[in-house]
């Protein structure tokens, strides 16, 4: 019964590279982290210091399943990453292009509702209470240089 070692994994449209162990490569997939991707491995019975390119095709497509609903093996609603949607109120799970594509249709609703948070992100500044007096300063003046002042 030997198996073939596979080099690349190809998880939800992303290339996972074999030799990592499982938790880690699973990493690689926009939308799971190291807590989520442990605990789904602990779920379905994994080892996991396995490499992720020793496991068989059956063994993909329940990590796979598992990471398209986090829910359904058991685990609990706290580690899903968007819980009560706001267009259906749904706790969701979302990964890859889907989780970008809802992350810009939020922050186009809020420019066009125009809230405090949209404002912000149109006018491209920090958005979360940060301080902008001495730092964010790419791209912009930076203040006053030395040679100007000694000029005046």
């Amino acid at each position: 019964m030997s198996r073939e070692f596979n080099y690349i994994v190809r998880l939800h449209g992303t290339n996972i590279d074999g030799t990592k162990m499982v938790p880690y490569a699973l990493t690689d997939v926009k939308g799971v982290g190291i807590r989520l991707a442990r605990a789904i491995v602990k779920q379905l019975g994994l080892d996991a210091t396995a490499r992720l390119g020793n496991l068989g095709d059956a063994d993909v497509r329940k990590l796979e399943e598992a990471i398209d609903d986090p829910a359904s093996v058991g685990l609990p609603k706290w580690m899903l990453n968007r819980r009560k949607d706001p267009m259906t109120g749904d706790d969701l799970h979302l990964i890859a292009s889907d989780l970008a594509l809802r992350n810009k249709d939020d922050i186009d609703l809020m420019r066009e509702t125009r809230s405090w948070k949209g404002e912000r992100h149109a006018r491209g500044l920090k958005v979360r209470g940060q301080r902008t007096k001495t730092t964010a300063r790419k791209g912009r003046s930076v203040g006053v240089s030395r040679a100007r002042v000694r000029q005046k």
